[in-house]
């Protein structure tokens, strides 16, 4: 019987000792458009330093960053991040139809503008969002592209109602249809209420809500009051950092911003990137915007729309941001991006 059994075990050890480990397959990096109103506030910053982030640790491919905010300087201020970062080619565009323009009066963007590299001299000067969107999305595998905005849905309504053209034979509805996997806004209050990036533009806010045909998730207004960054971040001894400089000009004398601003942008980062799991639980159904601007939800098990419930504490969720922000590039000449 003894011999039995040490022969099972030599049988035993002999097998799994010699079985190969199995490879862990890598991720994909997720494929991401970033569309930002940065500008009037800050934590779009915050956003791109994420994203970036995310991007350097392989998790994240950047294809696309464009302003839904017409002002001067959301642009360049979005090329001085990009550049920073050492990505100076990812395409840039800016809204060309009616829309919102409007900029900071704690004149942040005009202070890093000034300072840091960057190409496009005024968002006037950036191509059209809508083409860049068509261009960008003409180019990727179908069902690959995670959308993130964090602004105005100015951008994202015209590019539904594009028509065919040169660079694709799809509307621009049949477009996101084919190629976006999924879309992920901060953008409303829930389960009701009226949030800033939804009512400014409430025309284009009702017509994409009603016409995107891929799934979406929402990070509400309720999301971000409660997650707090920043100051770790000014308090850092790093130098010459644009995403430093545009929280420091903006927090400092600030008595409302002691404990830090409020993090709304973030959080539609994080979502595209880890999906919402690892942080919130998620609520389906289908978000009505009103005619002042306001919205509503329907909740629905089959619903293509869902808002995000907070999991974790909102404090320990803005460490996880905050250490993401203060990422560093890890490509040497920022101002061509080779390593």
């Amino acid at each position: 019987m003894k011999t039995y059994f040490s022969l099972l075990l030599l049988f035993l050890w002999v097998t799994f000792s010699c079985t190969p480990p199995v490879k862990q397959t890598p991720s994909k990096p997720v494929s991401i458009i970033l569309d930002s109103d940065i500008g009037p506030d800050f934590d779009d910053v915050g956003a791109f330093a994420v994203l970036h982030a995310m991007a350097d640790s392989g998790k994240a491919e950047i294809l696309g960053t464009f302003a839904c905010n017409k002002d001067s300087l959301v642009v360049p201020t979005i090329e001085v991040l990009n550049t920073w970062f050492g990505r100076p080619a990812i395409p840039v565009g800016a809204t060309k139809s009616k829309g919102i323009s409007m900029g900071s009066e704690q004149h942040w963007p005009d202070s890093i503008v000034a300072k840091y590299p960057h190409q496009t001299r005024s968002s006037r000067d950036a191509p059209d969002a809508v083409t860049q969107y068509r261009k960008v999305l003409s180019g990727q595998p179908d069902g690959s592209v995670t959308v993130v905005s964090i602004g105005f849905l100015t951008n994202l309504s015209n590019l539904l109602q594009s028509q065919p053209d040169q660079i694709s034979p799809l509307s621009g509805e049949a477009l996101v249809a084919k190629k976006v996997k999924q879309l992920v806004s901060m953008a409303g209050w829930y389960p009701k209420g009226k949030e800033y990036n939804v009512y400014m533009d409430s025309i284009a806010s009702r017509y994409c809500t009603e016409h995107w045909p891929t799934p979406v998730v929402f990070t509400g207004f309720e999301i971000g009051e409660k997650i707090t960054t920043g100051l770790k971040l000014i308090e850092s001894p790093v130098s010459n950092s644009p995403v430093k400089d545009a929280f420091r000009i903006a927090m400092t004398g600030a008595r409302e911003l002691q404990k830090g601003h409020m993090s709304w942008d973030q959080t539609a980062v994080l979502i595209a990137v880890y999906g919402p799991e690892k942080f919130f639980t998620t609520v389906k159904g289908t978000i009505k915007v009103n005619l002042d601007g306001s919205n509503s939800w329907e909740e629905n098990p089959a619903g293509k729309h869902s808002y995000v419930k907070m999991k974790m504490s909102p404090d320990s969720l803005g460490r996880f941001i905050e250490q993401r922000m203060m990422s560093l590039p890890v490509k040497k000449d920022y101002k061509t991006g080779r390593l």
